[in-house]
């Protein structure tokens, strides 16, 4: 029986997959990867399938569903606490047993879609914590290698939803591998979630940044907050039928940033990250350029604005469609395309087209997609 990408993605498309292996043991995991590579194929390892835009022609090889399962607690120092977690675990399940037990680190995580071994290969974060700040290490099965190996987080070059891992716009990664399992480092304080760092969720919560509060407080506060923009997954909302947000907050010179309107949201960063391409309006030609360049690497006095302020100014409001189209612009945030229903696959790159191109008209800036394209392109 024919399995369609559509099936196993939450943005809904996608066409017939010719293979489909369902990865339920690390040792199958291993074994059905080394085997394509050994035959020249590459394999598309699939986890959870929110942040994967497949294409209507689906997929011409094997699909790695990774449904391995186990948490393992390490040994640790006081006050802290290790986990081993296979790649398989659903990340918002491993969010709610961290909290059930008590151990911040990854609360304002809750509710991300998808599985924990995709966690690391765009870096995820939210409501001011990134992995980022618990990842220790990953077992990467090495594509050169062709093991398992343990890689340290220092080493994955790990920046704004991005990493060595990541395949940016559907590139062959800086190193490429599968992540096998996690490692990560989370706190063991009384039940306290680590210090509120984001204004929006220390507003919900009607405390000061750098509050701590019962962590268990925190998880139902950023559900709620998530669900308002339906970035929970919902069957019975169509909104959540998207790869959450779909373009990241474009990072900018500082000079650049200073000739916005005055009231364009803005934050000074220090992390090394991928730029944003800023085109001067008198010469841009209509079309997007392809990224060119390595993914990441050091730009002085960078600047992130916000991606919803340039689409909503840009006059692309929520619930916006294209003609005729069934993929449309979430009716609760600007950030997340949606499947409102049957759409497909080029649908949705429309969509991104038109929301790249009228925010590249209006400020000079491109924005750059978040999710991995299989057989899609911009």
């Amino acid at each position: 029986m024919t399995t369609l990408l559509s099936e196993l993605t939450t943005l809904r498309v996608g066409g017939p997959a010719e293979r489909l292996v369902q990865a339920t043991t690390r040792e199958s995991l291993v074994g059905t990867v080394l085997e394509d590579w050994a035959n020249g194929e590459d394999p598309l390892i699939l986890g959870g399938g929110s942040n994967m835009l497949a294409a209507d022609e689906g997929f011409d090889g094997t699909v790695v569903q990774v449904a391995t399962r186990g948490i393992e607690r390490l040994e640790s120092v006081p006050g802290r606490v290790r986990l081993r977690v296979e790649a398989g675990e659903s990340w918002d399940d491993l969010v709610a047993f961290a909290v059930g037990n008590g151990w911040s680190g990854i609360e304002a995580l809750s509710g991300i879609p998808g599985s924990s071994g995709a966690a690391p290969i765009q870096n995820i974060g939210a409501y001011g914590q990134e992995l980022e700040s618990v990842l220790v290490s990953v077992d990467l099965l090495d594509r050169d290698l062709h093991e398992v190996v343990r890689v340290q987080a220092e080493e994955l070059a790990l920046g704004y939803r991005t990493s060595v891992l990541k395949r940016h716009g559907g590139s062959v990664p800086e190193r490429d591998g599968v992540v096998v399992a996690i490692e990560l480092d989370l706190a063991d304080d009384a039940g306290l979630s680590a210090p509120i760092a984001y204004a929006q969720l220390a507003n919900a919560l009607g405390v000061e940044l750098g509050t701590r509060l019962p962590i268990a407080d925190v998880r139902h506060s950023v559900l709620e907050l998530r669900s308002s923009k339906g970035m929970v997954l919902d069957p019975a909302d169509p909104d959540t039928s998207s790869a959450g947000s779909f373009f990241t907050n474009p990072i900018v010179s500082e000079a650049f940033a200073r000739s916005l309107p005055a009231d364009a949201p803005r934050w000074p960063i220090t992390e090394s990250s991928d730029p944003a391409l800023v085109i001067p309006l008198g010469e841009w030609d209509g079309t997007v350029p392809a990224p060119a360049g390595s993914p990441s690497f050091e730009h002085d006095a960078q600047v992130k604005l916000s991606a919803a302020w340039l689409i909503e100014r840009a006059g692309i409001r929520r619930g916006f469609r294209l003609p005729g189209s069934r993929a449309g612009i979430s009716t609760k945030h600007t950030l997340a395309l949606t499947n409102t229903g049957g759409a497909t696959a080029d649908e949705i790159a429309a969509l991104a087209r038109f929301v790249q191109a009228r925010v590249a008209a209006e400020f000079g800036v491109v924005l750059q997609p978040e999710p991995v394209f299989v057989g899609v392109s911009l």
